[in-house]
């Protein structure tokens, strides 16, 4: 059934990512040129020669992005079915649709919205080229804590549904991974490289889109997903007593 699983991941995973595309065109896109407009004008009035653009404006807003996109989305995809697999049938009596969609939430606030609340995303013109390793070590050293925490949070709350019922664990175990959040945040350095003039509507704009890409994303395969996986466990299922009584 993993394989089955893996396969039919990967393929929500892509139409997950179509769609991301097309709201990264809409959203995202603009503001990319915007921020792309004003690194110009930086090193225009600086009396900086124009860099030689390697891969045309035009295939990184198309081909590449869609290139980018579909593949990230199949990867998601793929992964998520791995984790669904080994989750399904421990987190409580829910059934393939909500364990889906529980995943899911929890990936996105772990994979996505809690690092993004220490170290949100920056269009282009924004960040020094020469601490770019650096930030990308503390971008996915933070992507680890979180998911750690929050693979840690889902363990207390099902050490603790039996004694303080559901709710009550969720809420504790919720809380618990709020406080690793917020050491964490206040341990790592922060990072400020926005210029001063750079317009604080187009950082919002960006980051909002940014955000809203990867919502896209986890929302498709999370419901997407569930409902595909929701088939394969019933034909299982339906398999299973016919081979008792063969």
């Amino acid at each position: 059934m993993v394989g089955k699983l893996l396969l039919r991941g990967m393929l929500v995973g892509l139409v997950a990512g179509i769609l991301a595309f097309a709201f990264a065109r809409v959203y995202g896109e603009p503001q990319v040129d915007k921020a792309i407009a004003f690194e110009e004008q930086q090193a225009q009035a600086a009396g900086e020669a124009p860099e030689p653009e390697m891969v045309s404006r035009a295939i990184q807003a198309g081909i590449g992005l869609a290139t980018g996109v579909l593949v990230y989305g199949a990867a998601l995809g793929g992964l998520f079915s791995l984790v669904f697999a080994y989750a399904y049938g421990r987190l409580g009596s829910l059934g393939p649709r909500g364990t889906s969609a529980l995943l899911a939430l929890l990936g996105f606030l772990a994979v996505i919205v809690v690092p993004s609340l220490k170290y949100p995303a920056n269009p282009p013109a924004v960040g020094n080229p020469e601490t770019i390793a650096y930030r990308t070590e503390l971008f996915f050293i933070m992507i680890v804590i979180s998911i750690a925490a929050m693979v840690a949070a889902v363990g207390l709350a099902q050490g603790l549904w039996n004694r303080l019922g559901a709710w009550n664990a969720s809420i504790v175990a919720g809380l618990a991974f709020l406080v690793v959040f917020a050491l964490v945040k206040a341990a790592l350095p922060d990072i400020n490289e926005v210029p001063e003039s750079f317009s604080a509507t187009v950082l919002w704009q960006f980051r909002v889109a940014s955000l809203g890409i990867q919502l896209v994303l986890w929302t498709v395969v999370g419901l997407g997903f569930g409902a595909v996986a929701e088939r394969v466990v019933a034909q299982r299922d339906q398999r299973g007593p016919a081979r008792r009584y063969a």
